[in-house]
């Protein structure tokens, strides 16, 4: 019989297999055919149905990325990973939310295209989403803060991205028994996503602190094709996401899951 910490395990690692794939197909178009990306994570999606078995890929991708996106939010709300709770391990707990919220946005957009939804975009590229949910925040008295703060918070999470890429800790949750080659796979992918998401953070404080409006809001594709034209820059940072994808179908074998407890809370954390 299988139990409930088994089948949290099943479902972390059936989502880092749907974010190995979203990322290599991310750097794979950046550097095969930029202008897909330019069409947003709709554009994105729209690639990987075309290929074969794609409709039935993009149902595992929505829900391993809804998994995935649940096992972040585990981190504020438990402390899953084993943080603590001083300022040091509540920004990182909080770094883990915004990326649930990240993964759950890209969970839906898998789905609607899946499913063949398309009346929540109007059509529009994966960016429309995020332009009216920035549309709305910057409708209210203060959206226009709330939308900069975000946009620092992305800063903050491009340089933890760089951190964890320079000095390699995020091995300190693999296993191991992993390849030796994980460890600069990661690197180069961890700095590849700091790049990225100062960008996103760039065109949030923008959009909130600058009255940039909500079109200057970017996604995780919009943010690469916005680096298109700084050749190498771009280039590296296409092949870095590349890289973050294999680097994240190895974590689907080798990445240590905590284990559930009682209440959902989990034993202190063995590396």
């Amino acid at each position: 019989m299988v139990d409930k910490s088994e089948k949290f395990s099943w479902l972390v690692r059936v989502g880092y297999f749907s974010r190995a794939i979203f990322y290599i197909m991310l750097g794979f178009l950046a550097l095969t055919n930029a202008n897909r990306i330019a069409q947003g994570t709709d554009g994105l999606f729209q690639a990987i149905e075309e290929y074969p078995a794609g409709e039935a890929m993009l149902w595992i991708m929505a829900v391993g990325l809804l998994a995935y996106a649940l096992f972040r939010f585990c981190s504020p709300l438990f402390d899953i990973e084993n943080t603590g709770s001083d300022a040091k391990g509540w920004a990182e707990r909080i770094g883990h939310a915004g990326s649930g919220i990240g993964h759950l946005t890209l969970a839906w957009a898998a789905f609607q295209l899946a499913s063949n939804d398309t009346s929540g975009s109007g059509g529009e590229s994966g960016g429309g989403g995020a332009e009216q949910a920035a549309s709305s925040v910057l409708s209210f008295e203060f959206g226009g803060i709330v939308l900069g703060l975000l946009g620092l918070a992305f800063f903050a999470t491009s340089l933890f991205q760089f951190k964890k890429g320079l000095t390699g800790e995020f091995m300190n949750r693999i296993s191991a028994s992993a390849p030796d080659f994980t460890r600069w796979l990661g690197g180069a992918g961890y700095c590849a996503r700091g790049v990225v998401y100062a960008v996103i953070g760039l065109s949030l404080v923008k959009a909130g602190f600058f009255s940039g409006g909500a079109d200057q809001i970017k996604t995780l594709a919009d943010a690469v094709a916005a680096l298109a034209s700084t050749g190498v820059l771009f280039k590296l940072t296409a092949v870095g996401l590349l890289l973050f994808g294999l680097f994240s179908l190895i974590l689907t074998r080798y990445r240590i899951i905590p284990e559930l407890g009682e209440n959902g809370r989990v034993p202190a954390f063995r590396a």
